[in-house]
């Protein structure tokens, strides 16, 4: 990237593990102050931010509630003085059920819907104010290709991912006044462990189909993202907003 992150302060959610680990570890060691934020613990990941001799901490975070993600912002602030980036990554996919749209279960969809959709409006909330203070900042929402292609027998998951999409096109119309960008990002199935969960047994055969289907034939991996995020966190891409952009080796073209 041509731009530096150097002195940035990043907010990554869902960051013990997958991608949101590879997002942390790409801001911090392009000299990012990150913020690892999860439900769950996140030690690994900065650990291995700081075997690095990169800047980080960590905080819990549970993006169902409006006081938890509030408590997010507030120790970045208290930390590194402002939120310059917000990747907003937490998200339900490999511990949700999955069957026929009709028979899923109603509290699994609301629950779906509570993480995937109101927790990056609750965070996003709640980083707003440092941003507009400082008349700059970069919110990524991390979608998916099946908000786009559709996943059968995952409605509850498409369609919280097309709602992603739908939510970082309005929020860069309302924010471009204080010069805060808003993008999403739409990868394919990456070989993390969320969706080794999600697939389960059939993982291997579900990876062979996803990938025929792309122009570039093989299976993403958390390191194809890192171009990408890098690119719309920085000043790179401070003329792009409300976009989405598809790393998905070429299954859909916008």
């Amino acid at each position: 990237m041509g731009s530096s992150l150097k002195e940035k302060v990043a907010i990554v959610t869902g960051a013990s593990r997958g991608l949101g680990k590879e997002y942390a570890k790409a801001l911090a060691a392009a000299g990012a102050h990150v913020i690892a934020a999860d439900i769950n613990d996140c030690t690994e990941t900065i650990s291995e931010i700081k075997s690095s001799e990169h800047s980080a901490i960590s905080i819990k975070l549970d993006v169902r509630d409006q006081d938890s993600c509030h408590d997010m912002a507030n120790v970045a602030i208290a930390e590194f003085g402002k939120i310059d980036i917000l990747i907003n990554n937490a998200a339900l996919y490999g511990s949700l059920s999955t069957g026929r749209f009709d028979k899923l279960d109603e509290n699994d969809w609301n629950d779906c819907m509570d993480v995937n959709v109101n927790g990056i409006w609750r965070c996003s909330k709640a980083v707003i104010n440092s941003m507009k203070e400082n008349k700059s900042g970069s919110i990524i929402n991390i979608s998916s290709l099946a908000a786009l292609a559709g996943l059968p027998y995952a409605l509850h998951y498409s369609t919280s991912k097309a709602a992603v999409i739908g939510m970082t096109r309005a929020m860069a119309r309302e924010l471009g006044k204080d010069w805060i960008r808003v993008n999403a990002v739409g990868p394919s199935a990456v070989l993390t462990e969320g969706t080794k969960e999600f697939f389960g047994e059939k993982l291997e055969k579900a990876a062979e189909v996803i990938a025929s289907g792309q122009s570039l034939k093989r299976n993403l991996v958390p390191e194809d993202l890192v171009g990408t995020i890098l690119y719309l966190a920085s000043d790179d891409s401070k003329f792009v907003t409300g976009q989405t952009i598809m790393v998905d080796g070429g299954t859909v073209f916008l």
